[in-house]
């Protein structure tokens, strides 16, 4: 399954709990999920070790990479994308409807 979602992006959520939310990708996982800055925040329990905060920590869960959508820069609107070429041949996201190049 090629995932056409990349670290830093911006994207907005399409469905479930934080739909209409929007975010940074911070990581994208190999299993087709991305974690997204401040989307699905879960609160762990974690016991004090060595250099890491111990009690009660919120961080971010994954979320499928099929439940998210990339923010157009141009229209600042989630949109689709679609694998292009540029002038030196070299592949890139490209936007469906302002056809902006996001790479």
């Amino acid at each position: 399954m090629a995932i056409r979602i990349k670290k830093d992006d911006l994207v907005h959520v399409i469905a479930g709990k934080e739909k209409g939310k929007q975010g940074r990708v911070l990581r994208v996982l190999d299993d087709g999920r991305v974690i997204v800055e401040g989307i699905n925040v879960i609160k762990r329990h974690q016991s004090p070790r060595k250099f890491r905060e111990a009690g009660i920590v919120e961080k971010e869960a994954p979320v499928d990479a099929s439940n998210v959508m990339l923010v157009d820069p141009e229209t600042e609107k989630p949109t689709r994308i679609r694998m292009g070429e540029d002038s030196d041949g070299k592949k890139v996201r490209i936007a469906v409807k302002s056809g902006a190049v996001l790479d």
